[in-house]
């Protein structure tokens, strides 16, 4: 890089020549540092590694904070899910326990007019379901389709016959108890 002083410029006394002298060393300097930059490929690539390496860091922060709101955004949303099936569940409870209330309550009343015979008719059904079930337990422990906690589950049961009985006595007496209403509804 060669700069030309102009033919016109000569000094006109030492202070303008020293401030021509300086600037053409300043000018000289920057020549020379910008030359220097370029032949230091070391230091550039260490500038750039720095500038890439703060790129980085701030994209990780900018992802972190990006997926720490997606984050927060899902568990709102499947807390409200959540409560929403709380609630429905609730309801259905409810409404299942009034259900069941004015079936007990009707089932009593058609227990108290039938007597014995309904009485007789939901043993006979809950021992034939108990067999059933004993049956049905044994080729479910030994089936390997079925699924373990179902197979446990049966296993309880034949272990202790007394609930799976009274299950099945209920079930059985609400059968009859359906059976007499229906019967009830169409002499009406």
């Amino acid at each position: 890089m060669t700069h030309r002083i102009p033919h016109r410029s000569g000094a006109k006394g030492p202070d303008e020549l020293r401030q021509q002298i300086e600037h053409t060393r300043h000018q000289l300097g920057d020549t020379l540092a910008h030359l220097v930059g370029r032949a230091d490929v070391k230091g550039r690539a260490r500038v750039r590694a720095a500038d890439l390496r703060d790129k980085a860091g701030a994209m990780t922060v900018q992802l972190r904070a990006g997926a720490a709101h997606a984050g927060h955004g899902m568990q709102d949303r499947a807390a409200k899910a959540g409560h929403l099936m709380q609630d429905r569940a609730l309801k259905a409870g409810h409404t299942a326990q009034e259900r069941m209330a004015k079936a007990g309550h009707l089932m009593q009343e058609q227990a108290g007019r039938g007597g014995h015979a309904l009485q007789d008719r939901a043993a006979q059904a809950g021992h034939a379901l108990q067999d059933r079930a004993a049956h049905a337990g044994q080729a479910v422990r030994h089936d390997t389709r079925v699924p373990g906690p179902v197979r446990s589950a049966w296993g309880a049961a034949l272990r202790r016959p007394k609930p799976a009985l009274i299950a099945g006595a209920a079930g059985a007496a609400l059968v009859a108890a359906a059976v007499i209403w229906r019967r009830i509804d169409r002499q009406q």
